[in-house]
């Protein structure tokens, strides 16, 4: 642990420190996560679904935003991570969420994805308290990486400053990749500011730091700058054509697969993106379980059930061999 007389105290490696070759695919879906009646984690249907993601080329980001992360203890995520692995999923197309306001339940988290065999744990800094600075960022991700005091953690800092009202700023990755070379070794940008993104993979490619942009829409700007890829909402209903642009952008078809990304998840956003992805899902497999969200989140009312199905169909769209 970070001593108390120094509290930032940076640890230094040699410049040639590297992190580890990544097995983790280029596009990863925050998955969707389906409750049961009383509020849990529905294991068996998110197993299933993650299934469908890994089919169609997609990784794991389970308990990202688009999971309800926040809406879910500790314990109930850790005891999902743990059913998925005893289903059979593969641990190394795994990136869990595990970043939370209290040092300890991020470590709690962030341990059991490493026990587990996560190939990487996407931690969102501590949202709560605002204008906090660097120094205390640092100080936390520090913590928590001493704390768990494993060499297998790689740590992807989640940055979405919209929600978390929290920017991570450049100087604080290079500062985090500079003090744990082998361990914070990307991070996911969900700022919408292509700039910032660009700004990150230009500064920080000499290390080998993996930047994943938080939306398709920056999928081929981000490959073409050196970037790794997206975790994006959308995988989860369209994995398939998004995997597909991400091994294919050199292809002169790649602005073409681009546009049409664009032209799915422009149908998607104009509803709340949870339960419109939610609503598709039991549309798809004629199962309202999967309608449920957790409060404060609401599933989508009956017009915009109608609406949705309306705009996917206008478009010619379907979650292709979900039902199989």
């Amino acid at each position: 642990m970070i001593s108390d007389s120094n509290p930032f105290s940076e640890r230094t490696f040699p410049m040639s420190s590297r992190p580890h070759a990544s097995s983790l695919p280029a596009v990863l879906a925050p998955v969707i996560t389906p409750f049961a009646a009383d509020g849990s984690p529905d294991a068996h249907r998110l197993a299933r679904q993650c299934q469908w993601l890994l089919d169609n080329g997609v990784g794991l980001a389970v308990f990202g935003t688009n999971s309800e992360a926040n809406s879910l203890s500790a314990r109930q995520k850790v005891a999902t991570l743990e059913a998925l692995v005893q289903a059979g999923l593969p641990a190394n197309q795994m990136m869990p969420g595990t970043g939370a306001c209290s040092i300890d339940d991020a470590t709690e988290m962030t341990r059991a994805a490493v026990r587990l065999g996560a190939a990487g744990a996407l931690m969102l800094p501590p949202f709560y308290y605002k204008d906090v600075s660097d120094d205390g960022l640092f100080a936390y991700y520090a913590e928590v990486i001493e704390r768990v005091g494993d060499e297998r953690l790689q740590v992807y800092v989640y940055n979405i400053p919209q929600v978390t009202k929290i920017p991570v700023s450049v100087d604080l990755l290079s500062r985090l990749v500079k003090a744990y070379p082998r361990t914070v070794v990307g991070m996911k940008d969900s700022s919408g500011d292509w700039a910032y993104t660009e700004q990150c993979i230009q500064r920080l490619k000499d290390s080998g730091f993996r930047v994943y942009a938080g939306s398709e829409t920056f999928l081929l700007r981000t490959l073409r700058a050196g970037g790794v890829g997206c975790i994006s909402a959308t995988a989860n209903v369209n994995p398939r054509a998004i995997s597909r642009l991400a091994a294919h952008w050199q292809d002169p078809q790649a602005d073409d697969q681009q546009a049409g990304l664009d032209q799915v998840r422009n149908v998607f956003q104009r509803f709340p993106m949870i339960a419109a992805m939610k609503q598709a899902v039991s549309q798809t497999l004629a199962d309202p379980i999967w309608q449920a969200v957790r409060p404060p989140l609401m599933a989508l009312s009956e017009s915009q059930q109608a609406e949705l199905k309306t705009a996917l169909s206008a478009i010619g769209f379907e979650l292709q061999g979900l039902r199989s």
